[in-house]
């Protein structure tokens, strides 16, 4: 029997590292995750396995929705009446990825400013640790507006509007622009007070922890969802899954690298 607990990112990672609560398999929606806290004392490897890219999310209900566009959209989420959500940056990648995207859009559509003005209509009683809460917000119309993964609009049915591949962070090709931007978060560790995130392109990743009790049952699991199957069933969650996962780090099992390379 699989039991599985979702979750935002940072929070997960803090669980393992300062709870010592160790999973027997952890995926997270960054990657930097694993090398800033978890590698190399908590996991020793980790699969790039999905991609996915920033978008704003809205329904029916969403105050001038009807006017939304590529080239309006920035204005109309910095109007008095408009109620935007995001995910917590200290807690959840997509909350930081947020505040990275806001900071290339400045330099994009040469508006200084910008960020300031639609996190004015995003404040702290907005935020949310997952995915979850804030579609529950945006679906009851207590919301606008969210900024959050493509994935996150399309498994919840909401109307998105892209974003230029220059900001969403979507793009590998892009990786040296979106590099420009960066945020600091709070670590909530004894050892360090904050993490410094970089902009670069979205991937999610996976591992099987050092201490991890079912460490056999684990590996399997991990080399499924790199299958051609496991492949196919997330795809099918809107999971926009990368084939021949990268793997990064040492001992990597072999059952996990043969399903990689498949």
């Amino acid at each position: 029997m699989i039991q599985r607990e979702s979750g935002a990112s940072l929070e997960h990672a803090r669980k393992l590292t300062e709870l010592h609560r160790v999973p027997d398999l952890i995926a997270l929606a960054d990657v930097e995750v694993f090398s800033q806290l978890l590698m190399p004392e908590h996991v020793r490897w980790y699969a790039e396995f999905a991609r996915n890219r920033m978008i704003v999310g809205y329904t029916d209900k969403s105050r001038h929705a009807a006017a939304l566009d590529s080239s309006s959209w920035t204005r109309i989420l910095t109007l008095r009446d408009v109620q935007v959500g995001r995910p917590d940056p200290d807690l959840a990648p997509a909350g930081y990825r947020a505040l990275l995207m806001l900071q290339l859009a400045e330099g994009f559509y040469k508006s200084p400013g910008l960020a300031a003005r639609i996190l004015a209509n995003a404040p702290r009683r907005n935020m949310r640790p997952n995915a979850a809460e804030l579609a529950v917000l945006l679906a009851a119309g207590e919301l606008d507006y969210v900024l959050d993964y493509e994935s996150v609009a399309t498994a919840y049915g909401f109307h998105y509007l892209r974003l230029p591949a220059a900001i969403d962070l979507g793009d590998p090709s892009r990786a040296p622009d979106y590099a420009l931007a960066r945020v600091r978060v709070r670590a909530s560790s004894p050892n360090r007070d904050s993490l410094t995130f970089t902009g670069q392109p979205i991937v999610y990743g996976l591992s099987v922890p050092s201490a991890a009790t079912h460490h056999v049952s684990a590996n399997d699991l991990a080399a499924f969802l790199l299958s051609r199957d496991g492949r196919a069933m997330m795809r099918a969650a809107h999971v926009d899954v990368i084939d021949g996962a990268p793997l990064i780090g040492a001992n990597v099992p072999d059952i996990v690298r043969a399903a990689a390379a498949r």
